[in-house]
C-alpha cells in the first residue's frame, strides 16, 4: 500500500520535463525492473541548485522518488544535495513498500550521478562524492531497507 504523499507525486508529479542546458545530468537504471531515472540540475555560481527536474520510465514509486528528490534537493548547496539519501527520500513520502525501495535508491544515485557529470563539466571535485552506478539492483535495495 503507498501513501497519501506517494500517490500524490505520483499522479501530481513536480519538477517533470528536462532542462536545456543544464549543468548535470545524471542517468541510472535498474536491467530487473527496467526503471530508467533522469535527472537534471541547474546549479549557479554560487554552487546552489536553482533548478532540478526529472525524466523517469517506470512505476508509480519510481516517478514519485523523483518527483520528492527534486523536490528536496532544489535551493540546496551542491554539499546539501549529496547528503540527501534515499532514507530521507523514503521519509518525505511517508515510506515505500519494501519491494519498492529500490526507487528511492534510483533518486539517490540520480542525484549523485548529476552531480559527478557537473563536477566533471567543472573540472571540480565534490568532496565525499564517489563515481555514480548506471544500474542499481533490487539486492542493494535489500541491504539498505
Amino acid at each position: 500500500m503507498y501513501s497519501e504523499k506517494v500517490m500524490d507525486h505520483f499522479t501530481n508529479p513536480r519538477n517533470m520535463g528536462e532542462i536545456e542546458n543544464p549543468s548535470g545530468v545524471g542517468t541510472v537504471g535498474n536491467a530487473k525492473c527496467g526503471d530508467i531515472m533522469r535527472i537534471y540540475l541547474d546549479v549557479d555560481e554560487a554552487g546552489v541548485i536553482r533548478e532540478c527536474k526529472f525524466k523517469t520510465f517506470g512505476c508509480g514509486a519510481a516517478v514519485a522518488t523523483s518527483s520528492m528528490a527534486t523536490e528536496l534537493v532544489k535551493g540546496k548547496t551542491i554539499e546539501e544535495a549529496l547528503k540527501v539519501t534515499n532514507q530521507a527520500v523514503m521519509e518525505a513520502l511517508d515510506g515505500l513498500p519494501p519491494v519498492k525501495v529500490h526507487c528511492s535508491l534510483l533518486a539517490e544515485e540520480a542525484i549523485h550521478a548529476a552531480l559527478w557529470d557537473y563536477a566533471e563539466k567543472k573540472g571540480i571535485t565534490i568532496e565525499g562524492l564517489k563515481k555514480p552506478k548506471n544500474d542499481i539492483h533490487e539486492e542493494e535495495a535489500e541491504e539498505e531497507y
